[in-house]
This record gives C-alpha cells, structure tokens and sequence, in this order.
C-alpha cells in the first residue's frame, strides 16, 4: 500500500501536476511487536519435555546455534535446520555451516560443547549419512511442519502459556546472548542479518540488558539539594 501511495503522488504531483491537499493520500503504518521470548527456565522445561532424540536434538540446534525452520505458508524463510548436512558439523573448530540460509546466505553458526555431545548422540543412534535429520523416505529431510507439530506440544506439555514455534527459540537465542554481555555485531553475524537494525531489536527484548544499563542520573555528582539564594 505504501508503494501505491508513493507512486499515485508521483503520478498526481509530479506527472500531471495536479495540487492534492495535504495528507489526501495517508501511508499505513505497519505496527511493530516484539518477538515471543522464553527465559532460560522456559527453554529448560521446554526440552524435557520433546519426546524423541531425533526431534530434541533438532530443536536443540535451532536453539544452540540460532537456526531457524519456516512458518507453514511462508516459503521465503529458509528452514536452516532440517536441512543441515552431516558434513556442516565442523567440530575441530566448533562450527556449524549453514549453507544458502537466512538472505540466501552461507555464514558459520555456532557449535556449543552440549550441542554437540547431543547431535553425536544422535549421529550414533541413526548413522545418517547425508542429511542430518533424515525423514523415514530414503532421500528426504525431516518435514519441517512435523517439527512444528512437536514444538508446540513440547510447550503445552512444560505448561507455558507462550505461543512458541521453533522459530522462538532463535528469538531466544538472539535474547539471551545480549544478557551474556554478547556485542550485537557478533549476534548480527550468528543469525545472518544484514542489518544491524534487525538485530538491534533483540536488545530491546532482554529486560536484564535494560536493566543492567546505568542512567546518566547515577553519574552525576549531586550531593544535595540546591541553597537557595
């Protein structure tokens, strides 16, 4: 709508020069929410509670690493998880190659020590030789709606009221790193932005980065109250 309005001025003011009065053509503003979060207690509840390896050690990723798997019906997300490869595991230097992801992009993850113990649990278990969370049909990847399906009941089942996908737990992740003191440049890279705009507002998310933040109040140094003259 808003590509409408800008191309209907520029027909009426520019083209045929006519004079609209001001605000004839009103621009929509898009309201803005800040994304679903779950604290470290929630995300901990959350994973006692998915019932098989396979599928705990997807969502694990989506967690440990930022990852992300698409909503049903936007085919422009990349599912970055269900489509990992054996051979993205880089364990020598603890990364994770995310091949064509978010912005259609390769970047390297993050590859944490437990996420790792997890994903060579699974890899002995199921031995997958090509994807890494192989379906049940030879060839194909884990169904990323299938995964959905488990998110939502892991969450039901810990008995949080949020209404989580897996793409929460890569809000998650981009939450809880600025609590750890993680610099939103690092963050801008871990998740695949190309702007830091976006990342910048996981930062206004993390109420412990809020409140950890110092006024300028507290600097001054203000002893008492003023004489008066």
């Amino acid at each position: 709508m808003n590509q409408f309005v800008s191309a209907a001025n520029f027909l009426y003011y520019v083209t045929l020069e006519t004079l609209w009065p001001e605000g004839a053509l009103p621009r929509p503003r898009v309201s803005y929410k800040l994304p679903v979060v779950l604290s470290p207690a929630e995300v901990d509840a959350f994973f006692r509670h998915v019932g098989t390896l396979r599928c705990r050690a997807a969502l694990m990723t989506a967690y440990g690493a930022g990852l992300t798997v698409p909503f049903r019906g936007l085919s422009l997300r990349v599912s970055e998880v269900v489509r990992m490869k054996v051979s993205d595991i880089d364990s020598a230097r603890m990364l994770i190659r995310v091949e064509q992801g978010k912005g259609k992009k390769d970047r390297y993850a993050m590859l944490s020590p437990r996420l790792l113990k997890v994903l060579r649990a699974w890899w002995c278990i199921e031995r997958p030789r090509d994807w890494l969370f192989p379906a049940r049909r030879p060839g194909r990847h884990m169904d990323a709606a299938s995964l959905q399906l488990v998110c939502r009941q892991a969450a039901e089942m810990a008995g949080i009221a949020k209404r989580v996908r897996v793409h929460t737990l890569r809000h998650s992740f981009a939450t809880h790193l600025p609590d750890q003191g993680v610099d939103l440049r690092v963050i801008q890279e871990l998740l695949g932005h190309s702007k830091i705009d976006t990342t910048a507002r996981y930062a206004q998310v993390s109420p412990r980065l809020v409140g950890a933040t110092q006024s300028p109040l507290d600097r001054l140094g203000l002893k008492g109250p003023a004489k008066k003259r």
